[in-house]
Order: C-alpha cells, then sequence, then structure tokens
C-alpha cells in the first residue's frame, strides 16, 4: 500500500514538473538565456514541490506501463510549451518591428549580440524587445502566466492532458497576431521613411549636385528616432493588451481540449 502511494506521489510529481518545466524554459523572463540554469532549475523545482499536493488527488498514470507513461509527460510539457511559447510569439514579432525598421532607416549595421537568440540584432529590436518586456513584468504579465498555468490544473489534471486539434488553432492565429503587433508597431516609421525615400529620390533628380546618399543617411536616421519617440508609448501600451489576451486565448484552447471529454 505504501509502495503504490509512493508511486502515485512520484507520478504526480513528474507530470507537475514536466508541465512548470516546460513553461519556465519557454516563457519570457523566466526562460531567457540571461537566467542561470540553476535559477531555472530552482524555480521549476519550487513552483513544482507548492503545485503538487494541490492536485494529487488521483494516480494520474500507470508507473508500470512506460509507454503511456511516457505519453503523458508528453502531453504535460506539451501544456506548458503551448502557454510558454505563446508569448514568446509575440515578443518575436516585436524584435521584427525592430529589425524592419532599422534596415529602413539605414541603422541595420549597428547591429548587437543577443545572447537569448545567439545572434547579432539590430539595436532596435533590442530596444522593442527590453521595453516591451518591463511593461509585461510591471503589469504582472508573469504573475498572470502562473495563474494561468495553475487554472490549467483544474479542468487538466495530471495525466489528463491530451494533445488536441485547438493547440495548433491557437498557435497559428498567435503567430498571426504577433507578426500584425509587429507590422502595426512598425507602420508610422515605414511610412515616413518610404516618403522620406521619394522625396529624396526627387531632389536627387532634380538637383544631381546633390550627394543624395550622404544627406539621406542622416536624414533617415533622424526621421527613424522621430518616429521611434512618438510612437514608443503606444507600442509599449499595446504589447500587454496583446499578451494579456494571447494568455486568455491559450486558457481558452486547452479548456476546449477538454470538452469532449466531459
Amino acid at each position: 500500500m505504501l509502495e503504490t502511494l509512493l508511486y502515485n506521489q512520484f507520478a504526480t510529481f513528474t507530470l507537475v514538473l514536466a508541465r512548470v518545466g516546460a513553461l519556465i524554459m519557454t516563457a519570457p523572463i523566466f526562460g531567457s538565456k540571461a537566467v542561470p540554469i540553476q535559477a531555472r532549475i530552482l524555480i521549476t523545482l519550487s513552483i513544482t514541490l507548492l503545485a503538487t499536493p494541490l492536485v494529487a488527488t488521483q494516480p494520474p498514470a500507470d508507473m508500470t506501463n512506460l509507454l503511456t507513461y511516457a505519453r503523458y509527460l508528453a502531453s504535460e510539457a506539451l501544456v506548458g510549451l503551448l502557454l510558454g511559447f505563446g508569448i514568446t510569439l509575440l515578443l518575436t514579432g516585436i524584435q521584427v518591428t525592430g529589425q524592419v525598421i532599422s534596415q529602413l532607416g539605414g541603422t541595420a549595421l549597428a547591429d548587437v549580440f543577443d545572447p537569448t537568440l545567439d545572434t547579432n540584432v539590430s539595436i532596435y529590436s533590442q530596444v522593442f524587445y527590453f521595453l516591451t518586456l518591463a511593461m509585461f513584468v510591471l503589469l504582472d504579465g508573469h504573475r498572470l502566466l502562473m495563474d494561468a498555468l495553475l487554472d490549467t490544473y483544474q479542468w487538466l489534471p495530471p495525466g489528463q492532458a491530451s494533445l488536441g486539434t485547438t493547440y495548433v488553432e491557437a498557435l497559428t492565429t498567435l503567430l498571426t497576431q504577433s507578426f500584425v503587433l509587429g507590422i502595426r508597431a512598425a507602420a508610422p516609421a515605414i511610412t515616413a521613411l518610404l516618403l522620406a525615400t521619394l522625396v529624396l529620390g526627387l531632389i536627387g533628380r532634380t538637383m544631381p549636385q546633390i550627394n543624395i546618399l550622404a544627406v539621406g543617411f542622416g536624414i533617415n536616421s533622424l526621421l527613424t528616432l522621430g518616429c521611434l519617440f512618438t510612437t514608443i508609448g503606444a507600442i509599449a501600451w499595446a504589447f500587454p493588451q496583446q499578451a494579456f489576451w494571447a494568455i486568455e486565448l491559450i486558457k481558452e484552447a486547452l479548456y476546449q481540449s477538454v470538452e469532449p471529454q466531459t
């Protein structure tokens, strides 16, 4: 009897660990490579130890059937991955905004190394990334993400999660909204820079003695900074709203995946 109880408790712990660990490794703030791996492991274990007694109501899996148990682990990790990676997709759209503005503004050469992506990104991508990340934290987005994780255990206890078609639909919607958010954020700067390019082209045709390449670089850089200062506030407030909407969308997708079973 004691051996069976220990098996059930261990199975519950590992399933909760899979869901929490997948979220911590992919969510903004927690999943950043700037956070030491030891800190991420400690956070994962701490949340798992706190959550396991709350959800250990019934045996979640048959420990003797390794194939079934492995399928449960994969399903639990998929739930955490959907929650964490869904918000990260929106941040990717914001970084695309900075990349587009840098290309059009002529500042793409001023790239910096991003340790979270292991590649060089534009300085505007970094500015938008850290701006939206700061707003996400200031408005308690990380706490809402943890609340959403704990809420999933109300309708998806450990061992009852499964792959649903709503997961794919939710990720597709989030990917679409990510690029829409990025294009909307970059629209003022793109419009201004395209108009400036047309004007500079007309000036170059009418007055060939002016070095348009030298003059245009400075004008585009100043125009990019001007558009950035006028639209950065709107970007800062638009992202948290989209992030909170994304959390609700993912929760709804997880809830709909269990409805056919009820």
